[in-house]
């Protein structure tokens, strides 16, 4: 972990010897030496932390010399903090240059200060750098290069009376290997994959599997293999020919060797159990693969991983995988209390009985931690002893840093420094807590966890999501939230947290909250400020008091603190990089206390009640996203905004008030995301905007009668992921095509309120790529004729009062629409009456052609994407028109085969539903009705009776209709 923070710091003490000869602001003269060598030594430290952080577990002594080195690197961290800000200070950009005694003698008693730390924190160094020679570090070993000796091979060798669940997985997984004897998909070879992180019993399921009398009878070889890593191909393949009753060739040729294996296992039917494989390395699986296909029909792999990446690279299919979820409280005890109360007469089983169920608990469904808690329980006799084990931390525990840590180390050595980093730093969070990722990719970036790529380092939050999703797919997380395909949340494991907090303690065991000389602070804030440099729990914060203890902290959240002001003392916490604010009450000179922390990067003042921000916020220059949302009395923005070069984030949703964006916004040359929905004061944009050509997010645009030129602006923002809320309101069609919206690809959502001439919405066209369509015809007007293009994206249409439209438009034809909705304000607005089969893309015309052409493969599908229907608040509309009996049976089209929702509400004049089409809708779930009068008269049986389903009929088992 130590390795992040020297890299870090080691890259920070080269920008900084740069910037000083660039700005000319020289403030370390003397000390020259000192910081080349200083540059030297962490370098050269850098080279031997990967086998020292191998041995930091192992061995005190190891573990106390890296914690030496990680608070070294933090002192000249800290260093590198004040000389930077010095630098800032001191630019004649900053500070008007008039020659002066008191600047030339402040000059002077910074340079001394900053110097006289620089040789404090090298002289510490060069202890720890003399100090390190007595552990025989090795330099750079790959990250393969040593495994731990414990571990041992596993076996197919099982004794069923200790274990305890499984039952479903085992009857799954045996599904998976034996089912499809004969049938013509089983002539080729099967990868089944058992995910799932360590511990959780993943080997203990494919013994099952292995040993099952069925699989038995199934294959006519069984082979079990370990793994592990590295993973060794001789060794595999000599293992497979000795497991096939061959003997091992004298050869250290591999094509000899696959030849021999090919030999030994040709024509015959096996399973092969590969337990623990680790790489992701398809050059070294391919050879093995290729010639595993020698073996007869139906014969299966069964791989055990903890990564996700390898199933992949193995061939596993979606179907082929499964995922081993955790065990039931009730199943854990059972399997702890079968080793912990072994040996135990009845009244010490029932004395201690209520005690191990609360720990058992604790393992939160991990096989391995129960085994481990149980063979601890087992030597402790006493009711005291047993509540002390219930009472304290799992990572304070010998015995399961011992047995069950070591397990975890595996997973966590395969990871890269900054993997590591990351990994370790979410056990700052409270255990249970749901975990938001684009926010704990914005506290990884604030703390340097997030290596550059290149010399411009790339996009930081690309590379964020990339660090998340390797850790995800490392089964280190769990309990997804998602979005679509996007994972926005996730937790972690109890048991995983408590191995995050024992890396990040470095205190080995029993080392607990650290102790402090602060009579104010709770102990635990001291602690996460020391080893997380991090107090995001405020509410633990009296008053809230910012004492001296807090003064290394790097990211700070008051936020929700019922705070009436901004603390005086946080114009002390200089190290600060992530600020949060949000939701307390300020008043505007409270901003200035927070305008000299130069080295911000992520502030948050949403919710605050600002009518206006000091001009001071642009010595700011570090800062990347600056929230300001929903402070409705903030009428503009000051111009010193625009010195913010750095920027890239500008969240000024619901500000209600904002009038004006700042004129010099054209300097903000990083800027790539503009917040701004819910800002109708804003009406006018400056013309710098159009310079912005790296814009990707601009939330609400506005032109119209007065400002139709200013759509032009966007013509250089060639990328954009949101764009939004048109207006058009005069017949400007060259102003609207000068904005070139069907050359930006990367648009995904467009929102258009429109009340002008109809041609002007034909005008609007966007680029084929565009995901998310929302259309408000405030004045009526027919709907674009591009919005029926098959060529679209589209995945979700929106119509909002569309007053005019009586009919529906032929949207059927558009092949990745997931969610349409046609909705109006108001039951009095809609003049939708009829839903025709045109809706559905499918035209009598083309009913007729089909039929015809009945014997052709070809199909037609209308919808086939289509997941979630919505009406709402269509008064007038009376008729869906049903398609007949013979097209129902019909083979050639099929019609919404993803349909899984219908929402019909406030449709007071629709009489029936179209039964034959929704019966053709085959995975139709659930069918929403709400005040439609109509529908309840016609479906619904007098006396409350429920829903005739006989009306409809539904193919699906699981569909129901659902009345309020």
């Amino acid at each position: 972990m130590v390795d992040v923070v020297v890299s870090s710091v080691a890259l920070r003490l080269a920008e900084l010897i740069e910037k000083q000869i660039r700005t000319k602001v020289n403030l370390v003269r003397g000390v020259e030496n000192d910081i080349n060598s200083l540059s030297n030594e962490l370098n050269t430290i850098g080279n031997l932390l990967d086998g020292a952080e191998r041995r930091e577990f192992k061995d005190k002594s190891v573990k106390d010399w890296l914690r030496k080195l990680e608070d070294a690197s933090y002192e000249m961290d800290d260093v590198l903090d004040e000389w930077n800000i010095s630098i800032i200070k001191l630019q004649p950009k900053v500070w008007p240059f008039i020659p002066s005694p008191s600047l030339f003698f402040k000059k002077v008693v910074i340079r001394h200060d900053i110097a006289l730390k620089i040789k404090e924190v090298k002289k510490q160094l060069d202890l720890i750098l003399v100090e390190k020679d007595r552990f025989d570090f090795v330099t750079s070993r790959p990250i393969y290069a040593s495994r731990e000796s414990w571990r041992v091979q596993t076996t197919s060798l099982i004794d069923l009376e200790e274990v305890c669940g499984r039952d479903f997985d085992m009857e799954n997984v045996i599904g998976k290997l034996v089912v499809g004897d004969g049938r013509r998909e089983e002539l080729n070879m099967r990868v089944i994959s058992i995910v799932g992180p360590g511990g959780i019993g993943k080997t203990t399921l494919a013994k099952l599997a292995y040993n099952d009398s069925r699989v038995k009878n199934c294959f006519e070889l069984r082979i079990w293999i370990c793994v592990s890593n590295p993973f060794d191909e001789f060794g595999i393949a000599n293992g497979i020919i000795e497991g096939a009753g061959g003997s091992k060739p004298n050869t250290n040729q591999l094509d000899m060797l696959l030849q021999c294996l090919g030999n030994s296992i040709s024509g015959k039917k096996f399973l092969l159990v590969l337990d623990d494989v680790w790489t992701e390395d398809d050059t070294k699986w391919e050879p093995l693969k290729n010639t595993l296909k020698h073996g007869g029909a139906g014969s299966k792999i069964l791989v055990t991983t903890r990564n996700q990446r390898v199933v992949v690279m193995m061939g596993s299919v979606k179907n082929d995988i499964h995922h081993l979820g955790q065990l039931s409280h009730d199943e854990c005890w059972l399997l702890l209390g079968r080793i912990a109360l072994s040996g135990k007469n009845r009244e010490e089983r029932e004395k201690v009985e209520n005690i191990g169920k609360a720990i058992a608990k604790k393992c939160k469904g991990l096989p391995l931690a129960a085994k481990t808690l149980g063979s601890l329980l087992r030597f402790k006799n006493t009711l005291e002893e047993w509540e002390d084990v219930l009472d304290s931390e799992i990572w304070v525990l010998e015995e399961i840093e011992v047995d069950l840590f070591a397990h975890l180390l595996l997973s966590y050595n395969e990871l890269s420094p900054a993997l590591k980093r990351c990994f370790s730093y979410c056990g700052v969070f409270p255990k249970d807590t749901e975990i938001d990722v684009e926010g704990i990719v914005t506290k990884w970036m604030s703390l340097g966890y997030l290596e550059s790529n290149g010399s411009n380092g790339g996009d930081w939050k690309v590379r964020g999501r990339e660090y998340f999703d390797k850790l995800a797919m490392r089964s280190l997380f769990q309990d997804f939230k998602t979005c679509g395909d996007r994972i926005e949340s996730f937790k972690m494991h109890d048991i995983l947290h408590d191995f995050a907090r024992f890396l990040r303690n470095n205190g080995g065991v029993g080392a607990g909250t650290k102790k402090t000389s602060c009579q104010t602070c709770n102990p635990l804030i001291v602690s996460d400020v020391e080893d997380y440099r991090s107090l995001l729990n405020s509410k633990e914060l009296p008053d809230p008091h910012l004492c001296d203890c807090l003064a290394r902290v790097r990211l700070l959240s008051l936020r929700r603190c019922g705070l009436k002001g901004i603390p005086k003392e946080i114009k002390k916490l200089i190290h600060l990089r992530w600020l949060n604010l949000g939701q307390n009450k300020f008043q505007n000179e409270d901003i200035k206390y927070i305008c000299n922390l130069y080295n911000l990067k992520f502030v948050w003042l949403d919710m605050c009640q600002l009518q206006e921000i000091s001009s001071k916020i642009g010595n700011l220059i570090h800062l990347i996203h600056l929230d300001l949302s929903y402070n409705n009395l903030l009428k503009e923005l000051p111009e010193t905004l625009c010195n913010l070069c750095e920027l890239e984030t500008l969240n000024v949703d619901g500000c209600e008030s904002l009038s004006r964006l700042p004129q010099g916004i054209s300097r903000l040359v990083n800027l790539k995301h503009i917040y701004n929905s819910g800002t109708e004061s804003l009406v006018q944009y400056p013309h710098g905007l159009g310079e912005l050509t790296g814009l990707v997010t601009l939330s609400r645009f506005v032109f119209g009668e007065k400002c139709w030129s200013e759509l032009g602006l966007l013509k250089k923002t060639y990328s954009g992921y949101v764009f939004g809320d048109e207006v058009a309101e005069e017949k400007i069609l060259e102003h609207i095509r000068e904005a070139e919206l069907g050359r930006k690809k990367h648009i995904q959502e467009l929102r258009i309120y429109f009340s002008g001439h109809e041609i002007l919405v034909d005008a609007l066209e966007p680029h084929p790529n565009l995901q998310i369509l929302h259309i408000t015809l405030s004045d009526g007007h027919r709907l674009p004729k591009w919005i029926t293009s098959p060529l679209n994206q589209l995945k979700s249409i929106t119509l909002s009062e569309c007053t005019h439209l009586s009919s529906l438009p032929c949207l059927g034809k558009l092949p990745l629409l997931e969610n349409f909705e046609i909705k109006f304000e108001t039951v009095c607005d809609s003049r939708l009456e009829f839903v025709g089969r045109e809706f559905l893309g499918i035209t009598t015309t083309t009913w007729d052609l089909l039929f015809e052409n009945c014997s052709s493969s070809s199909n037609t599908i209308a919808f086939p994407k289509l997941k979630k229907l919505q009406f709402r608040n269509c008064r007038g509309w009376r008729e869906w028109e049903d398609i007949t009996a013979e097209e129902e049976h019909s083979t050639a089209v099929t019609l919404m085969p993803c349909l899984t929702e219908l929402i019909i509400r406030n449709c007071w004049e629709l009489s029936k539903l179209p039964h034959r089409l929704l019966r053709k809708a085959s995975s139709l779930e659930s069918l929403h009705i709400y005040g439609s009068t109509q529908l309840e008269r016609f479906y619904v049986e007098r006396k409350g009776q429920p829903w005739k389903s006989i009306s409809i009929s539904h193919q699906n088992p699981h569909f129901v209709i659902k009345h309020f």
